[in-house]
């Protein structure tokens, strides 16, 4: 057999030469539409990556884009490692401080920026320690200097272990750390996420990524998309239900994504105007775990097939997904949907997933044994970017951090990240089942479990609520609610309204509500 390279230039090479004609169409800052297809952006690409060379750039060298999900960021996600450097995608909505450290710690050599992120970069620019060009991604400034190149040339060729992406984790407990993608894990990555058991692509979707493009590279979306030669939809930095319903009914939407607080959005949008969802058929979140009530309204109001999804940064990042299997089908479909709705997913080829005791020692798959998540796989992480230490155990294994239990059918589901596990009177309590009853209570917005000090039971369960726009909602109704659904001693000693600090990547943040919350029951 032919020893050929897996390098990401061949999935847009192929997309333009196999569905060229396929659509892409993107918003950008000021609010207008831009439109091509696969061809128009495999020349424009090629014209970028040309472009780059010029600018004395050493391969593998590092590029940031500090952007939202438009064509321009597109185009670099397949230019700037087609060229044979590497892509950071710095995360804007960190604080500016951090941002600063992934760029420096990346040693960038470019920045390009979108418009409405100018005054941010001036205000990086201080800090920046190695970027010698800074680019804004406008017709004026980028596109000018992609004009000056021709548009068709051979791609590069090398190895297939090169690196192509430079991802940061959010930096929740401490400096983010960067992980190296390489051609080799994001090609593989890609051809998996397609597949029927998993996103199940297809030329007839219409994909509007609603995870960021500087996050995990938006789940992989873009390859798995292009090898598939879905149209794609990109929204920028507009994720409000007005302008998410705006998108889908016109450009005729199959297939959408993100963590679950644009969802509650999106639904609440919904159910204010009284719109359907159009053409959605399928929606897949992730990030955190996923309230039941919300994949219930979506299936049973609206006829949407909710998919969750778990991984993380360090696993490019799929590893499981929710999909039926005949097994569980066969069990009905209120048995089917409870599993569906209820279990993060189920195994995807090319990660092998266990999870453990304490002591190392494999638990069973019997959907009650909660342990260590560990995974390895050809898209799972070695080592973090500049350390020479590795990230795996003497097995290969990594620790995600995550604590979760397995059924006999090989669904997944998360109980907690270890970080936020309770301990009570020596019990476990998993604050994310607490959650996802909170949440399906009338007039709760988001809701969110922490862990606080308590004089005699060590920790007890706080439940921080906040409410729907113009709800109205009291602690003795929330408790009316959880009582019947939840065993006595999981009943939160506090019901907190307030509202809810998200992360950069739009998850809870937990670290900021236990400070906050920290003596509430002294």
């Amino acid at each position: 057999m032919q020893n050929l390279p897996l390098n990401i230039s061949q999935i847009l090479e192929f997309a333009a030469t196999a569905h060229g004609d396929r659509e892409i169409v993107s918003k950008d800052c000021d609010g207008d539409i831009f439109q091509y297809d696969y061809a128009g952006a495999a020349s424009r690409a090629n014209a970028a990556a040309q472009w780059l060379g010029s600018l004395g750039l050493a391969s593998g060298d590092r590029i940031s884009s500090l952007a939202w999900n438009t064509h321009r960021h597109f185009e670099l996600f397949f230019a700037v490692p087609g060229a044979g450097y590497v892509l950071h995608t710095a995360n804007p909505r960190l604080p500016i401080e951090h941002i600063a450290f992934t760029i420096n710690h990346a040693a960038s050599r470019v920045l390009l920026y979108d418009r409405n992120l100018a005054e941010t970069v001036e205000r990086l620019k201080p800090m920046l320690e190695t970027v010698e060009h800074f680019v804004l991604l406008t017709a004026e400034d980028y596109d000018a200097r992609l004009a000056a190149f021709p548009s068709q040339s051979n791609w590069p060729q090398f190895d297939e272990n090169s690196g192509a992406f430079l991802c940061y984790t959010s930096g929740t407990t401490g400096d983010p750390k960067g992980v190296l993608y390489s051609h080799r894990s994001v090609v593989l990555h890609a051809l998996v996420a397609g597949l029927s058991g998993a996103l199940d692509f297809s030329a007839f979707d219409v994909i509007m990524p609603c995870q960021s493009l500087y996050h995990a590279t938006a789940w992989g979306l873009p390859f798995a998309g292009a090898i598939n030669g879905a149209k794609f939809v990109l929204p920028c930095d507009k994720f409000d239900g007005a302008s998410l319903q705006a998108l889908i009914k016109a450009e005729g939407v199959t297939f959408s994504g993100g963590v679950p607080t644009i969802w509650t959005m999106y639904l609440d949008h919904l159910a204010r105007t009284g719109e359907d969802t159009g053409t959605l058929e399928r929606v897949v979140i992730g990030g955190s775990a996923v309230p039941r009530a919300m994949a219930e309204t979506f299936e049973t109001r609206y006829g949407v097939k909710v998919r969750q999804i778990w991984g993380m940064t360090e696993m490019s990042p799929l590893g499981v997904l929710a999909t039926p299997t005949p097994k569980i089908a066969a069990l009905g479909d209120d048995a089917m949907n409870e599993i569906i709705w209820t279990r993060q997913g189920r195994l995807q080829f090319g990660v092998e997933l266990k999870i453990v005791d304490d002591d190392g020692v494999g638990l069973p798959h019997d959907g009650i044994s909660a342990g260590a998540v560990m995974v390895r796989g050809p898209w799972v992480i070695e080592r973090y970017f500049r350390q020479e230490e590795t990230a795996l155990d003497a097995e290969g294994w990594f620790d995600t951090g995550d604590i979760a239990t397995v059924d006999a059918n090989g669904f997944m589901r998360i109980t907690d990240r270890k970080k936020d596990v309770i301990k009570s009177g020596g019990e476990w309590v998993s604050s994310i089942d607490i959650e996802n009853v909170a949440a399906a209570c009338p007039g709760v917005k988001v809701a969110a479990v922490v862990g606080v000090f308590h004089p005699k039971w060590e920790e007890r369960p706080v439940l921080v609520i906040e409410t729907m726009d113009g709800a109205t909602l009291s602690e003795t109704e929330v408790r009316e609610w959880l009582e019947p659904r939840l065993v006595k001693w999981w009943m939160p000693d506090r019901v907190i309204f307030d509202e809810i600090p998200l992360t950069a990547t739009g998850k809870i943040d937990k670290k900021t509500l236990r400070l906050s919350f920290a003596d509430c029951l002294r």
